[in-house]
């Protein structure tokens, strides 16, 4: 759902900026109380992850495709201000480098791909973990859901978008009808993909998935300012070791070589048809006065390195490069912005007694 430039006017383009950079300025303060020392790397390597992910389209109807656009994943393994940041990297990378999404809609995709997906889905996902049995599967089941709906609601906010600077003049309920029911279709995908993962990673290592803290705690009662046992409250389940405890290395090395594998082999396979707003664009007319990428000389242009002639090659490189800049690029962001030792209290047990309490 990259945007390319063109597809919106200058002024729409400049507000959307606007919104996107105070957006990325919250989260940056935000993201200081869900990472530390241990959580920074692995927000880079997810992002490196979506990253890889976004390569690999998959068909969801004739002669369409869809891809990752990631914000629900982001958002249930490293925090609502975190995902933001991911898809953003993600996104910034994809512009500059892949002549991937307009530089001058960078502000619209941002907007859509990383605030809105980010915040749907973590809402959606937040009230169903409220409801849902306070289990592993429930966290799980809450993802899926959670992703399938951000699908659709980016597509609402890009018909939203084209229908207040749309370059073109064409029937906002066409567009709105088709963006809507192919991208429900996408969101079915990005469901499944976010879900497997999420219940990968929370298999091994719950601990660092920022939407499952807190499972298992006993329920807690606030009695003159101090949080207390409950009465009758069954004993939690075990709690797992403690985060200082236990390495992450290993979950590290995998995820890299997992997205690296997925970007560099995997991508190959994909499938070439065009995208859900490709699709919709070149059959409603919207593409009429798209723009030429600005870094469409880029020797990375369009997934590939220049001058590679093997496509399998020259694809598989790219993605290479693409996952290990993103990776160092987020990693820095994230230790920059990281909760320092000593500061305040962890995230861990901060939001355990938040979800705990009532």
């Amino acid at each position: 759902m990259h945007v390319p430039d063109g597809f919106i006017n200058a002024p729409t383009s400049a507000v959307t900026g606007v919104i996107a950079a105070g957006a990325v300025a919250v989260s940056l303060r935000g993201a200081r109380r869900e990472l530390d020392e241990r959580t920074a790397p692995l927000a880079g390597l997810v992002a490196a992850f979506i990253f890889a992910v976004q390569m690999l389209n998959f068909p969801v109807a004739a002669g369409t495709s869809g891809h990752l656009l990631g914000g629900a994943l982001a958002a249930i393994l490293m925090g609502p201000y975190t995902g933001v940041l991911c898809v953003s990297v993600v996104l910034l990378m994809q512009g500059i480098l892949f002549a991937d999404g307009g530089l001058t809609a960078l502000g619209v995709n941002i907007t859509d791909m990383a605030i809105v997906t980010t915040v749907v889905a973590y809402a959606l996902f937040r009230g169903l973990v409220k409801v849902l049995p306070r289990t592993r599967r429930s966290v799980t089941v809450a993802s899926f859901v959670a992703a399938l709906v951000s699908v659709p609601a980016a597509a609402l906010a890009f018909t939203l978008l084209y229908w207040i600077g749309g370059t073109t003049d064409i029937a906002i309920g066409k567009v709105a009808t088709a963006m809507i029911g192919v991208h429900v279709l996408i969101g079915i995908g990005e469901a499944a993909i976010t879900a497997l993962t999420v219940g990968a990673v929370i298999a091994v290592r719950p601990d660092l998935v920022y939407g499952a803290r807190g499972l298992g705690q006993r329920l807690k009662l606030r009695v003159n300012g101090e949080l207390v046992d409950a009465p009758g409250t069954p004993d939690a389940a075990p709690a797992p070791a403690a985060p200082a405890a236990r390495s992450h290395r290993g979950l590290w090395i995998t995820g890299l070589v997992t997205s690296l594998v997925l970007a560099g082999f995997v991508s190959f396979y994909a499938s070439a048809n065009p995208d859900g707003l490709e699709k919709v664009a070149t059959d409603k007319g919207i593409d009429a006065k798209a723009e030429e990428h600005a870094n469409a000389d880029s020797p990375l242009a369009d997934y590939g390195v220049e001058d590679i002639a093997n496509a399998r090659v020259s694809g598989g490189l790219a993605g290479v490069i693409g996952v290990g800049v993103t990776v160092v690029a987020g990693s820095a962001v994230f230790w920059a912005v990281r909760r320092r030792r000593g500061d305040d209290t962890s995230p861990t047990s901060t939001d355990t007694s938040t979800d705990s309490k009532v």
